[in-house]
């Protein structure tokens, strides 16, 4: 095997690590944990738009990320998966949500959460991020 072959990782790679591995060790707190983490992540990884967040998750392998509509005071997107459907249904996705929150609130400079998610059958994750207008930062 050449250096080239050695450094591919696969997405069963990546699944044991996102499936299993951090569901085993974080538990009962996997989804706060992961929300903070993703939160964590943005900071480390500043956005200067939301448009930005798209290519980011595709760099990252999170999938491809999607904006859908936007109010005054939310945004919804949606995330198709890179990893095989069922994998999706069940794998919580507050890594992304928390990494979609931070950056739209440093970016907007309001408030926000990033809630409401939903795995539909298809393996479609949906997130709406919500932020308060009246909560400046």
């Amino acid at each position: 095997m050449n250096e080239k072959e050695h450094s591919h990782v696969t997405s069963f790679g990546y699944e044991l690590i996102r499936d299993h591995v951090l569901a085993s060790i974080l538990g009962k707190h996997e989804k706060d944990i992961l929300y903070w983490a993703g939160k964590d992540l943005a900071r480390k990884f500043p956005l200067y738009t939301m448009e930005e967040a798209l290519a980011f998750f595709h760099e990252a392998g999170w999938g491809t990320l999607q904006l859908e509509k936007t109010a005054k005071d939310s945004a919804y997107y949606t995330l198709e998966t890179y990893n095989l459907p069922q994998s999706g249904l069940s794998r919580s996705h507050r890594l992304e949500a928390g990494f979609l929150a931070e950056q739209q609130q440093k970016i907007g400079g309001y408030m926000a959460e990033c809630f409401d998610e939903q795995v539909k059958k298809n393996g479609i994750v949906t997130f709406q991020i919500k932020w308060d207008l009246k909560a400046t930062i």
